[in-house]
Parts: structure tokens; C-alpha cells; sequence
């Protein structure tokens, strides 16, 4: 295993502090753990809360700031935070308004969210929370009952972070969250596994000439594993299953290309400029863009594209101000 990491046991908390040191007029770090939260607390206005395991950077630190989340918590690698550090983090950021929570369809992440909520609400704290499922690979998997959140639920640190900037009351911050999970699709591909540093070994073997369609961010199997094809190929794939599963005809879209950690810039654009072709035959019109890593698997090779359906109201949110390690706008 060749990693620049100095113990497999402090990776994620020397992770952290290294992303604090890095930003400490955006981020600062809590005592109760790898909990992080905006560096000056935000006041009178609805709080975003989310989180997951480790090794998707910049998910979810890096979208902590202004426009986006007011706190983000870190479990182990691959490993959802637990009910205590969430808890923790609810408290550094509750306002009067409430506090959002945004939770990716894992059954860990599902859990430990609810129950810290439970543990938030009896102290008094008005709690609601969404969940992304934007994966349209497969319905179940290893991690998940129902489709798994990925690479679009950066879409919805972005909306409902914006529409909680607003002023907005908590139902109106949750109906718009729930208004972009409605409307985000994802799916992805690999041509290279990753390795969990505490594993320190591949989660998975893939041949020299073989790629996983519909993976996982956690490596979890997708739909298919076949022969390597062109990038244009790959994409086709892709979006093919995306736009079967809602309706974008005649409808404008916002494009990720989110890279899953290991794939060069140049790649992911190849990848991009297929997309742009693709949609354009299709009649779908492209409002904005985003080619880069968003939401990560370590050091896998490969990527995603999302796709969220916009109107009026979601565009106006995507293009407001946000300022955040990872995400400006």
C-alpha cells in the first residue's frame, strides 16, 4: 500500500486538522471529534448539517461555508460518523430557525442521523432532514436499501444552503432540498479500485482492460463489469440510464462531471465534451456546468455525471453566492 499518510489510525483526524489549517477563516474544528463548522457561526437562519465517512474529500468539509453547510461530520473511511458527533454538531450550529440535515441513502448514515436528531429534538432543536438517492445504478446494494446518495447531493448542499441564506423558515429549506433530490440523477463507472488505508489492500480487483459500470462510492459493485470502451462509449452508457429514468426532454439542466479522485482533468473534459453532444441531440438545454472533484473514492479512477432538472426557482438558488473551501460561486 503506497499512501502519504503517517499512522492508518489518524488518517481522518490529521485529515481535518490539516483542511482547518488550510481555511481557518471558513472552517474550525469542534473538540468532540472530526466535526467541522463554519468559522464564524451563522445566526437567525436555518443550519445545514451533513456528513458521512471519510475518503470522499472535499465531501463534506470542504462545503462548509457560506451559501452551503454550516457543519460537516467525518466517520472513519467509508464509515458513517456516529450518533454522538452528529449530535455534537447539531448543537454548535442550532439556531432558532432549525437545522436541516442532509443524508445520503447508506443505512448507517440513515440511522445515526435519525437517532442524533432524536437526541437534538429532546434538548429542544426543531430537526427535518432529506435524503439523497440520486444513484440511478442500482436500487439496492451493500450499503444501502434503495438507491445510494452520491456525487448530486452536492446539488443539495448548494440549493438548500442558498435558500437558508434567504431567511427561509425550516419547512421551506426542506420542501426546496427535497425538490432537487426529486429532480438529481447520478451514475457512475471506475476503471481502477481504491484502497481503504485501514484494509490496506484494493476493495475490490479489476482486470488491466475491464471497468465496473454503476460502481459505488465505496466500491460497491455495480451493474456490470465489461471490456474498456471509448470515452465517448462510456458516456452514452451513462447518460443513457440517467435520462430513462425522469423526463429532461425540453427541460435545462445542471451538469457534474465529478471526478472519483484518481482521474486527470484532461479526461474528465473528454468525458464533458461527449455530455455537452449527447444532451444537445437530445433537446436538453445545459445551464451550467461543474467538471471536478466533488465527491470522491480515495484514490479510485473513474467518474460520475449528475444531472439535476431545473426551473425558475432551482437556478435562481444554484447561482447565489456560496464561499467555501471547495465550492464558490
Amino acid at each position: 500500500m503506497k499512501k502519504l499518510i503517517n499512522s492508518v489510525d489518524n488518517v481522518e483526524q490529521e485529515m481535518i486538522v490539516g483542511m482547518v489549517k488550510a481555511y481557518p477563516n471558513h472552517i474550525k474544528k469542534l473538540d468532540c471529534g472530526n466535526v467541522v463548522v463554519r468559522a464564524h457561526k451563522k445566526e437567525g437562519k436555518v443550519a445545514l448539517i451533513s456528513g458521512g465517512g471519510s475518503g470522499h474529500e472535499p465531501a463534506h468539509g470542504g462545503y462548509v461555508g457560506e451559501g452551503m453547510l454550516d457543519c460537516a461530520v467525518a466517520g472513519a473511511v467509508f464509515t458513517s460518523p456516529t450518533p454522538d458527533q452528529i449530535y455534537e454538531g447539531i448543537k454548535a450550529i442550532a439556531t432558532d430557525k432549525g437545522v436541516l440535515m442532509v443524508v445520503k441513502n447508506y443505512t448507517g448514515d440513515v440511522m445515526n442521523f435519525e437517532m442524533a436528531a432524536e437526541m437534538a429534538e429532546a434538548d429542544g432543536v426543531k430537526v427535518q432532514y432529506v435524503v439523497s438517492n440520486d444513484d440511478v445504478a442500482v436500487k439496492d446494494s451493500l450499503y444501502t436499501t434503495g438507491r445510494r446518495g452520491v456525487a448530486g447531493t452536492v446539488f443539495i448542499h448548494k440549493i438548500a444552503g442558498a435558500k437558508a441564506e434567504t431567511g427561509a423558515d425550516l419547512d421551506e429549506v426542506h420542501r426546496v432540498a427535497q425538490k432537487v433530490v426529486d429532480n438529481v440523477r447520478t451514475m457512475g463507472m471506475a476503471l481502477t479500485p481504491c484502497t481503504v488505508p485501514a484494509a490496506g489492500k484494493p476493495g475490490f480487483e479489476l482486470g488491466e482492460d475491464e471497468m465496473e459500470i454503476g460502481i459505488g462510492i465505496h466500491g460497491e459493485p455495480g451493474t456490470h463489469r465489461e471490456k474498456i470502451r471509448s470515452a465517448d462509449e462510456i458516456v452514452t452508457m451513462l447518460l443513457d440510464k440517467i435520462v430513462a429514468d425522469i423526463d429532461y426532454s425540453g427541460k435545462e439542466v445542471a451538469v457534474m462531471i465529478n471526478g472519483s479522485g484518481a482521474t486527470p482533468l484532461m479526461e474528465l473534459f473528454i468525458a464533458n465534451n461527449k455530455v455537452h453532444d449527447y444532451l444537445t441531440e437530445k433537446g436538453i438545454k445545459i445551464y451550467k456546468t461543474y467538471v471536478g472533484n466533488y465527491m470522491t473514492s480515495i484514490e479510485m479512477a473513474g467518474f460520475s455525471i449528475s444531472l439535476l432538472r431545473l426551473d425558475e426557482e432551482l437556478k435562481e438558488l444554484l447561482d447565489a453566492k456560496a464561499d467555501t473551501p471547495a465550492f464558490k460561486e
